[in-house]
């Protein structure tokens, strides 16, 4: 199935030539297991490596970092309407390195981190890393959408909880999460004095009528609760330029930042990275728009080749990202789904169980690809399930 569109020529023997780590992992299987693009850069963005190259290979300077933070409040405004200064936007390597400086300098010293499952693979293995123990409060599902188990994260914070790991929109399941949803965990997170590491990555891959709500901008509490991350890295395909931003919304966190101790943090974003990422929100804005089109189509391409290919699978298309979270528990593979169709079908995916526990039996489908590729992958799919 071909929308007329570039990306649609793009072949998996030209991805598997370019090197990436998605297409060279499992070399003989089609690759749609790791949050990565295969849309290449856009031009405005590639233009910022045309020689001279001697900016990008020094260390951050002051300059470069405010021309990053003013453009990443440029798009907060723009997109979002949020209005947050550019002085309260700080550089970061990536969106973990922020979770974790907030989980050792924003939260309670061994408390707990409270995390909603299913969950970005990392964010259940590097709580541990700090000595803390996570609280997995798996969500519930309501009329076919994941919605957050609000007395669970009552009970999570009443029992040890410190920090809530917010994934908004959600990683894996696609959830763009209302204001008034997000109101009610700002309410249980006051009542207990907990803090909120919200990680807003997928934020600029929301689809209508959808529209992200940034966490620490609905009201003077959550602001005061909250450390945001966010990064153009997914929206723009540049996560091995390691660059992100973390947003201080109240002084306090602003001067804890400021310590020798954690601001070192900064040192861990590249100078390549900055600049990209200063491109993407003030000039790549086109390029987004016509690679987001490119997923919409995406979303409703798979939804339609699974009803027709594997009906027995669960997929409901997401409101935001470009993750498809697959419900394989009906098709009764007695193995790890993610195995079976890697061996039988040479398809890569992500098992379900890396994302909780609550994940077993679902898989991780990434639609930021070709769609004659997904179409391959599927077709692949539905033929290892007709051998069985």
């Amino acid at each position: 199935m071909s929308s007329g569109h570039e990306y649609d020529s793009i072949t998996v023997e030209q991805l598997r030539a370019s090197g990436r780590y998605k297409w060279t992992t499992y070399p003989d299987a089609i690759g749609a297991f790791i949050a990565e693009m295969d849309f290449g850069l856009a031009p405005e963005i590639a233009e910022v490596f045309t020689p001279p190259l001697d900016l990008l290979m020094g260390y951050p300077t002051p300059a470069i970092v405010d021309a990053m933070a003013e453009a990443c409040a440029r798009w907060q405004r723009d997109a979002y309407g949020w209005d947050v200064p550019a002085t309260s936007i700080r550089p970061v390597g990536d969106v973990l390195i922020a979770m974790r400086a907030a989980i050792d300098h924003f939260s309670a010293p061994g408390s707990k981190i409270i995390l909603p499952t299913p969950a970005y693979m990392p964010f259940l293995k590097i709580p541990p890393m700090h000595d803390r123990e996570i609280v997995e409060v798996p969500m519930l599902v309501e009329d076919g959408r994941y919605v957050f188990d609000m007395e669970g994260l009552d009970r999570a914070f009443a029992d040890g909880g410190g920090m809530l790991i917010l994934c908004n929109p959600h990683n894996p399941t696609g959830r763009v999460h209302t204001r008034e949803e997000l109101l009610a965990v700002s309410e249980i997170v006051e009542r207990h004095g907990g803090r909120v590491f919200s990680d807003e990555i997928h934020a600029p891959l929301v689809f209508a009528p959808h529209r992200h709500v940034p966490y620490a901008s609905i009201s003077a509490v959550t602001a005061a609760h909250t450390v945001t991350a966010t990064s153009a890295s997914k929206a723009w395909n540049l996560p091995g330029l390691k660059a992100a931003q973390v947003i201080l919304t109240n002084e306090a966190d602003a001067a804890v930042w400021a310590t020798p101790v954690v601001t070192r943090n900064e040192l861990l974003a590249s100078n390549p990275g900055i600049i990209a990422n200063t491109a993407a929100y003030d000039r790549a804005r086109d390029w987004l728009a016509d690679t987001h089109a490119y997923l919409e189509r995406n979303r409703a391409l798979l939804k339609r080749l699974l009803d027709e290919l594997i009906p027995g699978i669960g997929y409901e298309p997401g409101e935001g990202t470009y993750i498809a979270w697959l419900d394989a528990r009906p098709l009764g593979i007695e193995e790890s789904p993610a195995d079976f169709f890697r061996e039988h079908a040479g398809v890569a995916l992500t098992d379900g169980t890396a994302c909780g526990a609550v994940g077993e039996g679902f898989l991780r489908f990434i639609l930021a690809t070709p769609a004659p590729i997904i179409e391959q992958a599927v077709r692949r799919m539905a033929d290892a399930l007709a051998r069985r």
